[in-house]
């Protein structure tokens, strides 16, 4: 039987390089001159923006979102906390989503069953698994899942006949 998994994943190591190149822009840039703003990784799937007041930090947050999408990175992926002031800094942690969450898993099951496609889903840990008796079904839930908005971006891969 035909089936495929629908994942939400994210090329950390392009990130990284997104992270280093954003770095670089802010180190030449004339508006950042004299001011300490750096991206910094704080975790595998987090990234803290820190720098002297609130609006450098949005300012840095469209360098980074740049230089994501020059990558080939969905900036959808990202989900920015709360900005916090401590002292002379302003800091930002931006989380990777990374996987499928299992409420949003439900909620695309649950619309993919609606629509009454013959097709079976199963939730697997932080992905889903389609199966069906014909290519085309499994085609046509790609095409459904591409035209509904989700927060998350999410990739078909795993082809099987």
């Amino acid at each position: 039987m035909p089936s495929f998994d629908i994942v939400s994943e994210v090329d950390i190591h392009e990130v990284n390089n997104a992270v280093e190149q954003a770095n670089r822009e802010i180190g030449t840039r004339f508006d950042f001159k004299g001011v300490s703003a750096t991206f910094a990784k704080a975790d595998d799937n987090e990234i803290r923006v820190t720098a002297e007041v609130d609006f450098q930090l949005s300012q840095m947050m469209e360098i980074f979102r740049a230089k994501l999408v020059k990558r080939n990175v969905d900036i959808k992926s990202l989900k920015e906390g709360e900005v916090t002031q401590s002292g002379k800094t302003a800091s930002l942690l931006v989380k990777i989503q990374q996987g499928i969450e299992a409420d949003l898993a439900k909620k695309l099951v649950k619309q993919i069953k609606e629509k009454k496609m013959k097709v079976q889903v199963s939730i697997q840990g932080e992905k889903l698994r389609v199966t069906g008796k014909k290519r085309d079904d499994l085609q046509d839930v790609i095409a459904f899942l591409r035209n509904i908005n989700v927060d998350l971006p999410l990739q078909f891969n795993n082809f099987r006949d």
